[in-house]
């Protein structure tokens, strides 16, 4: 790891930055000199003291002349502020990352601070310029007489050129549309993705929101074209304290975002567990039956098929939204399951065959219990929890959430954050965090096109909890087609992956009720070998094609294979897919698994065999709705 400091602390230098004008201006540009960001404070004039920033890529404008200001009930910090001192830093240092979507990472990046004080009043603004975009930061430092602060707004305003289009949702697990900037409503979700032109596309996120009001996005009533943040509810820090990353993500295409997409992990803090050993990544079912006999039949079949564990849902302890239900008993909610369940007897069934339990707790049972949870599952022997409708939004809720993660560590046991969280990267710091939902997922019964909306625009923040399922009739009454489902676990990252969703292993007890719908026994279809051999963590990624809402084909590697995934929207896609990401010394066999409607099965996916190397082809020609995947693996 090498790290570059060049530190200025300047009065003479503030000379330079000040023109006749009155205005400083500093600029920092990205390791590769590529963006630039420029930055000043206009000295006189009705926005005296207001920091403007602008962003360039080296060809154009990426952000136009906009503002940052900051409310708390005591002032607005912008106005009147002036620059006092101005220091630079070079970072330039590579992390592994064994639980993402790429094991290397580099972490890259130029850094200007700038301290702006009005009297005794002070605050810090951070920008930093990486190769994928920039950041933005504000630190309050310790002021004499005050060791708080009440923050009321933060405007912090992004200005385009044109009335781009943008992809909009209002809620994490909502619904997304195409609109341009100007038709966007209050509360639009991050990231916020904007397709400037055909070679360039720019995301809108948040970074590191650990104790902080969640950022959303509103239109700017001041600027034309143009988007401000807006907090989710009052913030209140003691000083000093540094915000949450404001980020503004660029690259040439919506797959090359994708790609770049570890900028949000970036920005936070390295690992802080010291033995991550006990982390596992893998595959999941889940156990809707809730008796002893569906746990062992489901421990089985995921020994069978290289999963690694076994979630138990909603009901293991009585109904989740009633108050009164104890996380600390097995107890069930009769309404779901007339048992038996010897939850104990399945742990340890589970464990001698190498496959981790994984218990579902709702919000309200975490929220009264967890300090009394933990421990105890510690002893019973599960290996993770799924938190069920968190809270989300307000800085209260946010801090617990995150305080929960921690302390779950501590006991050494995996999370998964389902409902309306989205990530903002505090997985790096706390990796046991592998994945959450904040997805309009499968069990949405979305179509491909809003798949392959999903992809380019919620999956920038990081890994999401799609439940993909298989034998449900949705997917192909209403979703798409079987080879897309397998194609899913390529192009949707999540360590944890939750496949089968609504579907029961051979010898479970079939559960049919109006709460779970219409339940699937688990067949030997052939190509339920890519779920066996498919990974859920990867040493490499390559969007391959990309169009957001029409269609993708993704290519991640691990150790010495690649898998493909290839998803479909609405219209007839044809792609003459190139193999120049394999090793050129070796050849390949590529196994490929694509819809087939002449098939007489039940599932109606053909499997091809084709031998292959970096100078080969193949083209690919896919139906609405259709899919498909490729496992290929060096021959020996």
């Amino acid at each position: 790891m090498r790290i570059l400091y060049l530190t200025c602390c300047y009065c003479s230098l503030l000379l330079s930055m000040v023109s006749c004008s009155g205005i400083q201006t500093q600029e920092v540009q990205s390791p590769d000199g590529k963006i630039s960001c420029k930055i000043w404070s206009d000295q006189s004039g009705p926005d005296k003291g207001i920091v403007h920033y602008s962003i360039n890529d080296g060809m154009k404008e990426v952000i136009l002349p906009s503002s940052f200001q900051l409310t708390t009930t005591s002032l607005v910090y912008g106005k009147g502020f002036s620059i006092e001192k101005a220091e630079k830093e070079t970072v330039d240092k590579k992390w592994k990352n064994n639980f993402g979507e790429r094991k290397e990472i580099q972490d890259d990046y130029q850094q200007l601070k700038l301290f702006l004080a009005k009297g005794n009043n002070r605050i810090n603004f951070i920008c930093r310029v990486y190769n994928e975009g920039v950041a933005f930061s504000y630190e309050i430092p310790e002021e004499e007489g005050k060791d708080s602060v009440i923050i009321t707004d933060e405007d912090f305003s992004f200005r385009f050129k044109d009335d781009f289009p943008a992809w909009a949702t209002y809620k994490a697990q909502g619904k997304y549309e195409k609109v341009p900037l100007s038709k966007i409503k209050n509360g639009c979700e991050r990231p916020f993705v904007i397709e400037c032109d055909s070679n360039l596309t720019v995301a809108l996120a948040e970074a590191k929101l650990v104790d902080f009001a969640r950022m959303k996005f509103c239109p700017d009533s001041s600027e034309t074209n143009a988007v401000r943040t807006v907090l989710d509810g009052q913030v209140v820090n003691k000083l000093p304290f540094q915000s949450p990353w404001r980020v503004v993500m660029i690259a040439l295409s919506p797959g090359k975002l994708l790609e770049q997409d570890y900028l949000i992990q970036n920005l936070n803090d390295p690992c802080e567990i010291t033995d991550t050993s006990w982390i596992k990544p893998g595959k999941v079912i889940r156990e809707g039956t809730l008796t002893t006999r569906g746990g062992k039949a489901c421990i089985d079949f995921a020994g069978d098929h290289g999963m690694q564990y076994v979630e138990f849902d909603a009901g293991w302890y009585g109904p989740e939204n009633d108050p009164a239900s104890d996380a600390t008993t097995v107890t069930l909610d009769e309404k779901r399951s007339k048992g038996p369940l010897d939850l104990k007897e399945v742990i340890q069934y589970g464990k001698g065959k190498g496959i981790g339990v994984i218990l579902y707790v709702n919000c309200r049972a975490l929220e009264q219990q967890l300090d009394t949870l933990l421990p105890l599952y510690r002893s019973w022997g599960i290996a993770g929890i799924k938190y069920g409708f968190v809270q989300v939004g307000g800085q209260e809720y946010t801090r617990w959430l995150h305080e929960a993660v921690k302390k779950t560590a501590d006991y050494e046991m995996i999370v998964d954050i389902h409902d309306e969280y989205r990530p903002t990267g505090i997985s790096r710091t706390f990796p046991n965090l592998l994945t959450q939902e904040g997805i309009r997922g499968d069990e949405e019964s979305i179509p491909n096109s809003h798949t392959l909306i999903t992809m380019f625009t919620r999956m920038l923040a990081g890994a999401a909890d799609n439940t993909v399922c298989y034998y449900s009739d949705r997917v192909t009454e209403k979703m798409g087609s079987h080879a897309s489902q397998l194609a899913k676990t390529v192009c949707l990252f999540s360590p944890l992956q939750f496949l089968y969703w609504y579907d029961i292993p051979p010898l479970a007890p079939e559960k049919r009720d109006g709460l779970w719908g219409k339940t699937n026994m688990i067949g030997n279809e052939p190509e339920l070998d890519f779920f066996d051999q498919v990974p859920t963590v990867w040493d490499e990624t390559k969007v391959l094609e990309d169009k957001i809402g029409e269609f993708a084909i993704i290519a991640r590697r691990k150790g010495g294979q690649w898998f493909v995934g290839g998803i479909n929207g609405d219209n007839p896609s044809a792609f003459d897919l190139k193999f120049d990401f394999l090793d050129k010394e070796k050849k390949y066999i590529v196994k490929i698994y694509s819809d087939d409607p002449s098939l007489n099965t039940r599932t109606q996916v053909r499997i091809d065999e084709i031998q292959a190397d970096s100078h080969s082809d193949y083209q690919i020609n896919l139906r609405p709705g259709n899919g498909i995947a490729m496992q290929i693996s060096p021959v020996n």
